[in-house]
């Protein structure tokens, strides 16, 4: 991982083209060659009829016939079949196609956009082709991670992160010297906002545009205006894309307003939103039982990585401290620290020189760390769409997990009601007696 530490409506009336995800994974013939499409046409308001390809059962990445460097690098990474989010969206998206993608977390939709633009930028030295506007500098520095591990055959792509927290002058720097200037920003919306009013970062080049989590990013009105004038900068002939785990009926007239005749893809049920793969339980204890009970659980339950959800920055930190007291080496990451140690301690959580993270919901959207197989909720969230967020921390990409919540109030019984219901899950009594088969939520 590199070290370097760099420091948000416009009307459109095109008609929309949706296509539902089955939740379910698809099934592949044995020999690996099947493949099925969906064909789909959308009359925009000009009459033109747009036609659609969405394949379905792709057999790998190399279907989608992307540039050498980028298929070597996915090579690399490891990666062969794609998930399903990224079957049906990188088809049309590497084309050009508008999206708003809604699907449940760890299914890739980094990759999809990523990859994406990867696939169709040209590299034009002191220009900015690609914008990615995210709501927090974790998950900026994140995404800004994943273009380089994908542009690593692609040395004439430039991409930097820019955030709040750092040096202002430095960004200034970078964008102003034609050397360093990158040809894609990842940043969150008050700094890039902040360097396109001072004249400082052009956007008149921009090709694509995307926010990630986007009904975070857009469902406050000063974050949403940060966009709006960011996007204003850019021409009005581009590519926009967004993508979000959660997106409620409020939303989507809003993301719609940036898009033109896009591509939508939602899960087949909202209620299917909840993870596969991972094992959700609750304690029903007092307020003072919180403690002790985290302890017997980190004692007693195996894991690579655990990621302990508190509702404030007090909070996170006093639990920290008492569970270094009592010799478990945790560390804490939170919204009121400074920057350079919030990223600082990302890293270490992330290179897994720390096993134990205690973090409010500065981790809860979008932070990918593949090691994390356990979730604890030592406070419930206040949402109940906050809850798939932080759990879904654990049991990335269909993998196995482990989430468990502490229900200590008669709101937090609320809270868990409204997520069983929301997500058509049960989520039963943590299994004291007979505990948990640690072959159920660990991978191999």
């Amino acid at each position: 991982m590199s070290h370097e530490a760099e420091d948000d409506l416009l009307e459109y009336s095109d008609h929309e083209e949706q296509f539902q995800v089955p939740d379910s994974t698809q099934g592949v013939d044995a020999a690996g060659d099947s493949t099925a499409a969906t064909t789909a046409d959308s009359t925009g308001a000009d009459g033109d009829k747009k036609g659609s390809y969405v394949g379905v059962l792709q057999t790998g990445f190399k279907d989608f016939l992307l540039k050498p460097e980028l298929s070597r690098a996915i090579v690399d990474c490891g990666f062969e079949h794609p998930s399903e989010v990224q079957q049906s969206t990188i088809p049309q998206s590497i084309h050009g196609t508008d999206v708003l993608c809604q699907a449940k977390s760890g299914l890739g939709k980094t990759a999809v956009f990523v990859l994406s633009t990867l696939q169709q930028i040209d590299a034009v030295p002191g220009e900015v082709a690609v914008v990615v506007i995210c709501h927090t500098r974790e998950l900026a520095f994140q995404i800004r991670n994943e273009y380089l591990r994908f542009s690593k055959y692609m040395p004439d792509v430039k991409t930097s992160v820019f955030y709040g927290g750092t040096k202002y002058q430095d960004d200034i720097d970078k964008l102003k010297n034609k050397e360093t200037c990158p040809n894609i920003i990842v940043a969150t919306p008050g700094r890039c906002k902040a360097l396109v009013r001072d004249k400082h970062a052009n956007l008149s080049h921009v090709k694509m545009f995307v926010i990630d989590e986007c009904d975070k990013v857009l469902e406050k009105a000063d974050m949403r205006q940060d966009v709006q004038d960011i996007f204003r900068a850019t021409p009005r002939e581009k590519q926009v894309m967004m993508f979000t785990a959660t997106l409620n009926d409020e939303m989507k007239p809003i993301c719609r307003r940036f898009l033109q005749n896009p591509l939508e893809i939602f899960v087949d049920d909202e209620a299917k939103l909840t993870l596969h793969g991972l094992q959700q339980f609750y304690f029903k204890i007092n307020e003072n039982e919180k403690n002790k009970t985290l302890a017997k659980l980190l004692d007693d339950l195996e894991f690579n990585q655990v990621i302990i959800f508190v509702n404030s920055s007090k909070r996170a930190n006093e639990l920290t401290k008492l569970l270094q007291l009592s010799n478990f080496p945790a560390i804490t990451v939170h919204g009121m620290m400074k920057q350079e140690e919030r990223i600082e301690r990302y890293k270490a959580f992330k290179d897994f020189d720390k096993r134990i993270c205690v973090s409010t919901d500065v981790f809860g959207r979008g932070i990918d760390i593949e090691r994390i197989n356990l979730a604890i909720n030592y406070d419930l969230p206040k949402e109940a769409d906050q809850y798939l967020h932080r759990v879904g921390r654990a049991g990335r990409f269909g993998t196995k997990g482990l989430a468990v919540s502490f229900v200590s109030s008669a709101e937090d019984e609320e809270i868990l009601e409204k997520i069983q219901s929301r997500f058509d899950v049960k989520i039963a009594p943590f299994p004291e007696e007979e505990g948990i088969d640690p072959s159920t939520y660990l991978n191999n």
